[in-house]
């Protein structure tokens, strides 16, 4: 049977287009790209290092620009997607991304990759909320959560496997050069991912009105730079933990909090005239309120594991680049092999998945704290490849079905702001959850005296207590009031 032809496609409802999952996958490459530019870049700090005679200061900004731009971003692009075109928004984005990941890769000067960095962040979090909007509108029911499941096990595999492929990059190309291929690996699937999206995904939204009138109504400039401001100083003082010594940046906090109420005030009172960047309505929504609390908390935990065991690894056990992101492969397979099982089943077994994929992953981080206790040693890669894959199979449990559960009540015509709402909390909670694992971290290796082993147990042991906070939440849903 042939395909429709290319064009607008206005007239599918979700789940009716028939091409849905040919578009799904290019939408999962693209945020296979972006998000391994998060993690891919750690194994190649001590190369850049070397090669542009970077300072550490200019190294944290490669690393923390890219999570503040691509935090900044989420939300205005979501709301833009949902008033304009997810696909012309998510090819600018695309476009963007391909042209900053070759500029960042033949940076000759520590500034000039910073830079690239910081625009590279805000196209992927252009790109970012489109996936998870176009999820929304193309797909429904059982089919959505099999979509999520999709999507779910590509955020773990993205994270995990990125030092991994980096490792390989570096090796293959050489420590003067290998760096520069951890961005130039994106030009290929960049270009192809703008041919394919053009082709295939819908270039309106099926419900045309209400984006429509969304359109006529504006768009809300004061909410976007109250939002923005807010989000950047929450993020600053996390990112730039180890850079700023003091307690001073901490005052930012409070700001950025009381930024936040201003713009929940302005937002409500901006739906009266405007179409505002985010609807309050969104947090009246049970599934999404605490969907979004849970998402936060469990990214601090998560995204944290992977930043100590791969200095743990390097720095405490001399690993190369490649034998570090091996280690880490256990992770990574767990949570792509449930996450796409996790997508089928959420639907019929709800937030109880998700608590039992968050006792598994706390079991698993308990079990890798263990084995770096009882086999200390060059061969702590083996030990800990066990308790890993547990805890990668309770992540896949996690990530994709708590977002199918948060998304499932919200409207289609805000599908793109309310995933990057998402998203934010995500970046948030994983800047947060760095920033105080590696405080325990690095403080315990000052005061033992270089003890790795030491300090990566203590941070284990602190990104535990994140995934049980995300627990609290989640048996809070089960049980707590109107559960029922």
């Amino acid at each position: 049977m042939s395909s429709p032809p290319a064009g607008p496609r206005d007239a599918y409802e979700p789940g009716q287009d028939p091409r849905r999952w040919r578009a799904l996958t290019v939408c999962l490459v693209a945020g296979f790209m972006t998000l391994l530019d998060i993690s891919i870049v750690n194994v190649a700090l001590p190369s850049i290092q070397a090669t542009l005679h970077a300072s550490d200061s200019a190294l944290q900004w490669v690393l923390s620009g890219y999570a503040l731009t691509f935090g900044l971003a989420l939300v205005p692009a979501g709301r833009l997607g949902d008033a304009r075109s997810r696909r012309g928004v998510f090819m600018i984005g695309v476009a963007l991304f391909t042209v900053t990941s070759a500029a960042a890769g033949a940076a000759q000067h520590e500034w000039w990759l910073v830079v690239a960095r910081l625009v590279q962040g805000v196209a992927g979090g252009i790109m970012m909320p489109q996936v998870s909007g176009f999820i929304q509108e193309l797909f429904a029911g059982a089919e959505r959560g099999r979509a999520f499941g999709m999507q779910g096990a590509v955020i773990g595999l993205s994270t995990a496997v990125g030092p991994l492929l980096g490792g390989v990059l570096i090796q293959v190309f050489g420590p003067a050069d290998g760096w520069r291929w951890v961005f130039y690996v994106n030009l290929p699937i960049g270009l192809a991912a703008l041919v394919l999206a053009r082709r295939l995904l819908p270039a309106r939204h099926p419900i045309a009105k209400p984006a429509a009138e969304a359109r006529q109504r504006g768009f809300d400039p004061v909410g976007t730079l109250v939002l923005g401001t807010a989000v950047m100083l929450i993020l600053l003082p996390f990112l730039q933990e180890r850079m700023w010594p003091g307690w001073q940046k901490w005052l930012l906090e409070p700001v950025g909090l009381l930024l936040i109420v201003v713009f929940v005030r302005w937002e409500r009172r901006a739906a009266k005239g405007i179409e505002p960047l985010v609807h309050m309505d969104l947090f009246r929504i049970r599934e999404y309120r605490l969907g979004a609390l849970l998402s936060l908390s469990y990214f601090a935990g998560f995204t944290a594991i992977f930043f100590t065991f791969t200095l743990f690894l390097q720095n405490g056990l001399h690993y190369s680049a490649l034998l570090a992101g091996v280690a880490s492969t256990p992770f990574a397979l767990g949570s792509a092999l449930t996450a796409a099982v996790g997508g089928r089943l959420v639907l019929r077994l709800g937030r109880a998945m998700v608590a039992g994929g968050l006792l598994m992953v706390a079991v698993g981080l308990v079990g890798t704290m263990l084995a770096v206790h009882q086999v200390p040693g060059p061969h702590v890669g083996w030990a800990t490849a066990g308790p890993l894959l547990l805890a990668g199979l309770g992540s896949g449990l996690v990530i994709t079905p708590n977002q199918t559960l948060t998304l499932s009540q919200v409207p289609v015509i805000r599908a793109g702001s309310a995933g990057g709402v998402l998203q934010t909390g995500q970046r948030i909670g994983g800047a947060a959850g760095i920033a105080t694992v590696g405080a325990v971290f690095f403080a315990h290796l000052a005061g033992s005296g270089g003890d790795w082993a030491a300090a990566f147990q203590l941070g284990m042991l602190t990104s535990t207590m994140f995934v049980l906070a995300a627990l609290l939440v989640a048996l809070y849903d089960l049980f707590g009031p109107g559960s029922l």
